[in-house]
Order: C-alpha cells, then structure tokens, then sequence
C-alpha cells in the first residue's frame, strides 16, 4: 500500500526542518499530542547528542482514532504499539525526522530519561512519572529527533506540581497499599490485589493512585483505553 502523508504539510525531507506549530498540528491530526521536547545539546539526554527530539503521547483524541484503525480491528497482539509505528513512522517520513519508541526492547530506548530531562515529566511521590497537563495518566507513544535545533517552547512549569500538592493523593489512593512515599512500588501486592474481586474497580477503570492524582483530569482519557492497558499490565 503505498505511503499516504498524514498531513498537508510540505515534504521537508530536502528543505528546512518543521516548525514547532507545524510537528504539533500534524500530531495532533493524527491523533497524538506533544508531551514534550528539548535540545540534547543543552540538555544531556541518554542515546542521543544534538538536534530537537519532540515526544509524543496519547490525549482525548487517540481512543476514537485508535477505534477506527486497521490495528484495533485485526485482532492481532499489540494494536496500540502497532498503531503507535505506524503512525509515528508516517510522521517522521511526512517531516523528516526519526521514529523511536518507547517498546521493542530489550534494549530499552530511554523514555523516562528523555520525559524527565524535557522539564513536563516529575517523579512523584509515590515514584511514578507525573505530566504537568496529564498528571499521571501517561502514555508514551513515540518520539521524534529531528538533526536541527528547532525553536520550542519552555516547559510551563517551574517545579514539580507535587511540591504544591497538599495532600498527595498518589500515596494513599492505592487500595493494596503498594505505593509509599520515596518508593519502593510494591509491584506483586499490586498484582496480587487485581486478582481479587476487589480489583476489578483498578482493571476496568484505571489504577486508582494515578487516577487520583489532581492534574489527571486533564488527561481526557477515555474509560476503554485505560482498561485496555489495564489488561496489558495485568492479564487474566
């Protein structure tokens, strides 16, 4: 089949690199949002030295576009991270830059790292990643590197928006007391907890500690696409 742009875009494979505006307009179009970006130079990051990497992730218009495409209904394993290279493939084509993701490992590409140095990623509390605009309803879908420096934004926040969180809901929102302030995740008490009847709040909507947290409302996460990495991360 051959390649359709996903944008109207002009080719910029043999011409200047994309705009801010430009990379966030086309990703939204397909379905994702810009989480973040920055300049490996001016920010040491792992794997990679130089350029503008733009990371991408899911917001409230991924599950409907997700719902119609070939990957949701082929019934094949792994549709979300099939769709994710597809797509992010299409787009580093379409704006001439490269793919990389967050799945296919071992070896890992170094997500947490790139999320965290971008400055709209924070360790939490409970030792989960939170987002300035999504809090702790994250879902990494790829990323894009571009070799030229490209003019961005500057993260909106100054600090962690937990240091400004009274009550810190991620702690003592978990049902099974997995989490607990400075870590460790007590990742089998969990487990062991979604086997139980009780659990099946977790399993169909979402982990109640990152549900919580105050700044997860603003995900615009759909109830079905957390219930389908619920079953992800914990099949029965």
């Amino acid at each position: 089949m051959p390649h359709v742009p996903l944008t109207d875009l002009p080719d910029h494979r043999a011409q200047a690199a994309p705009s801010y505006p430009e990379i966030d307009a086309a990703a939204r179009q397909a379905g994702l949002a810009v989480c973040g970006a920055l300049h490996p130079a001016r920010q040491p990051v792992k794997a990679l030295a130089g350029g503008t990497l733009v990371l991408l992730g899911t917001a409230g218009a991924f599950w409907p576009v997700f719902k119609t495409s070939p990957e949701h209904k082929d019934g094949a394993p792994h549709p979300v991270d099939r769709w994710s290279e597809r797509v992010v493939g299409a787009l580093a084509e379409d704006l001439g830059g490269k793919a990389h993701f967050p799945f296919g490992g071992p070896p890992y590409t170094p997500f947490v790292n790139w999320a965290l140095a971008s400055g709209r990623f924070f360790t939490s509390p409970s030792q989960m990643m939170v987002h300035d605009l999504a809090g702790m309803l994250i879902s990494l879908r790829g990323a894009l590197h571009f070799e030229q420096e490209i003019d961005i934004p500057p993260p909106p926040l100054a600090e962690s928006p937990c240091r400004s969180c009274p009550f810190r809901p991620c702690l003592s929102a978990c049902p099974a007391g997995a989490l607990a302030d400075g870590g460790p995740y007590n990742l089998a008490a969990c487990h062991d907890y979604l086997d139980t009847p009780d659990g099946g709040g977790c399993m169909t909507g979402g982990c109640l500690a990152r549900r919580a947290c105050p700044l997860s409302r603003n995900a615009g996460r759909d109830p079905q696409q957390t219930a389908h990495h619920m079953r992800h991360f914990h099949p029965r």
